[in-house]
């Protein structure tokens, strides 16, 4: 009767809350771009009708989301999509494009090569994937009013990802493009600096040596790696920051 006991509590505990399910949901719409920043959210009493609970369960939802800077409540005025900030959470995944756009800057994607292929040692090792795996090698240049702002080289696993066979990334990034279509379940971030050797410099605008910041990003759907990313920044046009909350044991 103990280990019943044991049993049932064992699986309550592992029960995700309601309110963490609509975050959780409300959330995707947000970071896959089905709702912009600056789009206003179904009031509170619709969202509430639509998936079945309580206001005030939903209110804690809406509360987590304004909690990481997704939304902004305002009483009366409702519940309103945030502008991505200018810098990036490292521990968030951002849309280069919104973020730039929201911060008031001309954006343009450049694609300076696309190749599919069998994944070498060094794709096999990046991706996480075995030697052989086909794969999309993409590098692309990120500008903002007119300046070269990131340099970024991707992988995409294209037995994860096969539609991305068809797209040519000429008018949308690889990494927006993503975002749209492939909901992700669990991502990594490294973070180091580097001297640009003359290829970075070059694509970058930048003197040779130069300081510059670079994030790796791991990207999986489930157990399945999704993506590879390594993005290239002058070190004077880009901050990462992180705020973190003390929460007793």
């Amino acid at each position: 009767m103990t280990r019943d006991r044991d049993s049932r509590t064992a699986i309550a505990s592992r029960v995700v809350p309601r309110y963490r399910e609509i975050y959780e949901s409300l959330r995707q719409k947000i970071v896959l771009g089905e709702w912009p920043p600056g789009h206003r959210l179904p009031s509170e009493h619709e969202l509430a009708r639509s998936f079945g609970c309580a206001r005030m369960t939903l209110g804690r939802a809406l509360g987590a989301l304004a909690d990481q800077r997704l939304v902004t409540r305002r009483r009366r005025a409702g519940t309103v999509v945030n502008a991505p900030r200018p810098q990036e959470s490292v521990l968030e995944i951002h849309d280069i494009e919104a973020e730039l756009v929201a911060a008031g800057v001309v954006y343009a994607y450049q694609s300076l090569e696309r190749r599919g292929r069998r994944a070498n040692a060094a794709d096999a090792t990046a991706l996480g994937v075995p030697a052989g795996t086909p794969v999309l090698a993409l590098t692309g240049l990120h500008r903002a009013g007119g300046r070269p702002h990131a340099l970024e080289e991707r992988l995409i696993n294209l037995q994860a990802v096969p539609e991305a066979r068809g797209e040519r990334f000429a008018d949308i990034s690889p990494g927006r493009w993503l975002l749209r279509r492939i909901p992700w379940t669990e991502a990594e971030h490294q973070i180091a600096a580097l001297n640009a050797d003359a290829a970075v410099a070059r694509l970058l605008a930048i003197r040779r040596g130069t300081a510059c910041l670079t994030i790796e990003r791991n990207t999986w759907r489930d157990e399945q790696r999704i993506t590879h990313v390594r993005l290239i920044y002058p070190c004077d046009q880009h901050r990462l920051v992180a705020r973190f909350r003390y929460r007793p044991i």
